[in-house]
């Protein structure tokens, strides 16, 4: 059974699911064009991911198999409508930017699939910590793409944050100064996909890197462990 520790790693890094299984990118690529959008958005799926993986894997031993993908579907769609309603009375106007995307992650491929490949087949503990990892790697994703869309867009940073911690965080904005100008073409949907494009080529080549010193390693530590047997066999 997979451990805490590689599940975590596995959310956040190894099977994140905006850049290894490329699920999500509707809203990924939509709602990415400030880091408190994607964030917002992020802290949204997360909260569903995590209550419905948990209650999924409560579940999973009552529910038939011909009739399983539905009732997920029927949980997900619970879970979705609380956090669209509480985002609407606490974040309404952040709630007015993101739009129809909070409803639309009923259909986020990602919610389904770990229901279904992973909570249904976990116990509680397991689960939550896999949506709450997926939820994580998912959100970053969000903020960073979001961060650097908005940062070359329009020259500001943390625009907005005062949607969802208050006016006292106006003071929190960075900006590059009233001189520059902004990349349009970064806070317009082709900015999205040049974004996003640049991130898994850059993930890429970190686990490259990473294989690669992995490689050097083991290849260094052949020759001692050769020496070291050499006496036993003579």
């Amino acid at each position: 059974m997979i451990g805490y520790r590689e599940i975590i790693k596995e959310g956040l890094w190894n099977n994140n699911q905006a850049l290894v299984a490329l699920l999500g990118l509707c809203p990924l690529l939509a709602v990415s064009n400030t880091l408190v959008n994607g964030m917002g958005l992020g802290i949204a799926t997360t909260l569903v991911l995590v209550a419905s993986n948990t209650t999924v894997s409560l579940i999973r031993n009552w529910v038939r198999q011909e009739v399983r993908l539905p009732v997920f579907v029927l949980v997900i769609a619970s879970f979705v409508t609380a956090v669209e309603l509480s985002m609407n009375a606490w974040f309404h106007d952040l709630y007015k930017i993101l739009g129809i995307f909070i409803p639309l992650i009923v259909t986020n491929c990602t919610i389904v699939g770990r229901a279904e490949a992973f909570a249904s087949r976990n116990n509680v503990p397991r689960s939550a910590l896999d949506g709450l990892s997926i939820g994580t790697g998912f959100t970053l994703v969000l903020m960073v793409l979001g961060g650097l869309r908005e940062l070359i867009g329009q020259g500001t940073l943390f625009s907005g944050l005062h949607l969802m911690f208050g006016e006292g965080a106006r003071g929190l904005v960075f900006s590059l100064g009233d001189d520059y100008h902004g990349l349009i073409l970064a806070i317009l949907p082709p900015g999205a996909f040049f974004g996003l494009g640049l991130l898994i080529a850059l993930k890429y080549l970190i686990d490259r890197r990473l294989e690669e010193r992995a490689a050097r390693k083991a290849v260094q530590a052949e020759p001692a462990t050769d020496t070291a047997a050499a006496p036993a066999e003579g």
